[in-house]
């Protein structure tokens, strides 16, 4: 609740008092560029109306009070009168003294661990997701906070998975196609087409931008092994930032290259880091695939050895048992990574029997707008 208003440096800024004590301060040009008025924001989707070229430069708050429990200020020159909620105002105060979340995510993301996370694997089933909306929220929940989660009760066919990326988006096709098929084949121009095992990796990192979500199908699985795992990339990066500050430097400040020219009329190439962060520090983003990793150029002479060992590292860490998180796909399951965060693996399995899967990608922005808006009808509807 707002207790008191108070105009500093001539206009510019405004002090708000609260009744717990607190105190928040705003700059007027901060508050008319972020006004909520039907003249500044589209009352359908929120989105601005003018542009920071349509605000004078010189713009002042003349005269500033409360009502209705929120704040009504008046700008000059353009005598403009605007009102902002008193909870929209506390919300989005910038003045802060403590220590903020970095980024969006915030406690949003929840780092794991096998022992957090092996006996609690998140999962719902198809039919309960597709028919209540109380499941798929909390499925789609999941996949935010830990990156991962599995999916039971799908249709054993042919382009199945697709039905799990219209639960919340639409799917992202490549030069592998719409889908793709994850079984033993005779000369196969990927190594996810053998029966051998694969070494924990995001996918894709020669693209820019990168997938962001993958999905992996099971039709048929009849073999000895072949157990999926999956490998939070950015508890291990946390992993190796507190065991190794220089290494952890290293593969965030550095780029390194990555590329996949296996098809015909395919060249595809990135240059990012293997460990991605925000401006503000925030860790966004893991690429780590050996098999594409191109030659790394764009390191020092002078670093490159401790670079190399840094990478190394990392590479232990994330096949350190203690990060992995191993379950096996039968028939009709399928699971979701979030691509950018969580590197997923395969144990080798026999020549013997059928393993039968299908993969496609999709973007994390479908699955967190159907998320929120889920939130928000759920939010609504409590009210």
């Amino acid at each position: 609740m707002l207790t008191t208003v108070r105009l500093g440096d001539d206009g510019r800024t405004i002090e708000l008092g609260w009744k717990d004590g607190a105190v928040s301060r705003f700059h007027a040009m901060w508050l008319r560029d972020n006004a909520l008025d039907d003249k500044t924001r589209s009352a359908g989707n929120g989105q601005r109306l003018i542009t920071i070229l349509d605000i004078p430069a010189e713009t002042r708050i003349d005269e500033a009070s409360i009502k209705g429990g929120g704040l009504e200020v008046r700008f000059t020159p353009e005598d403009k009168t605007a009102s902002f909620p008193a909870q929209w105002l506390w919300a989005n105060a910038y003045d802060r003294v403590e220590s903020r979340q970095p980024g969006w995510t915030g406690d949003v993301v929840q780092r794991w661990t096998k022992s957090t996370m092996q006996n609690s694997v998140p999962r719902a089933s198809y039919a309960a997701a597709l028919h209540d909306r109380g499941v798929l929220r909390e499925w789609l929940s999941a996949v935010r906070t830990y990156g991962f989660a599995v999916m039971d009760g799908l249709p054993t066919e042919s382009g199945a998975l697709c039905k799990v990326a219209d639960l919340f988006g639409y799917i992202r096709e490549t030069n592998y196609g719409r889908w793709f098929e994850v079984r033993a084949e005779v000369n196969p121009n990927n190594l996810a087409y053998t029966n051998l095992g694969l070494q924990a990796h995001t996918d894709n990192p020669y693209r820019d931008p990168v997938p962001t979500l993958q999905i992996l199908a099971c039709i048929e699985n009849t073999v000895e092994g072949g157990e999926s795992s999956v490998v939070d990339g950015f508890a291990v990066a946390a992993a190796l930032q507190v065991e190794n500050p220089e290494g952890f430097r290293l593969l965030s400040s550095y780029p390194a290259r990555f590329e996949y020219a296996g098809s015909l009329g395919v060249r595809l190439q990135s240059k990012r880091p293997m460990i991605e962060l925000g401006p503000d520090g925030e860790l966004i983003c893991i690429r780590f695939n050996n098999r594409s990793l191109a030659p790394t150029v764009d390191v020092p002479f002078a670093e490159m050895d401790k670079y190399y060992a840094a990478y190394r590292r990392f590479a232990e860490l994330i096949e350190d048992p203690a990060f992995e998180v191993t379950f096996k796909l039968e028939a009709g399951q399928s699971f979701i990574v979030d691509n950018t965060r969580v590197m997923h693996a395969r144990k080798a399995f026999s020549g013997s029997g059928k393993r039968w899967l299908q993969g496609c990608y999709a973007d994390k922005d479908g699955l967190l707008s159907t998320l929120a808006a889920l939130d928000h009808g759920f939010k609504e509807a409590a009210e």
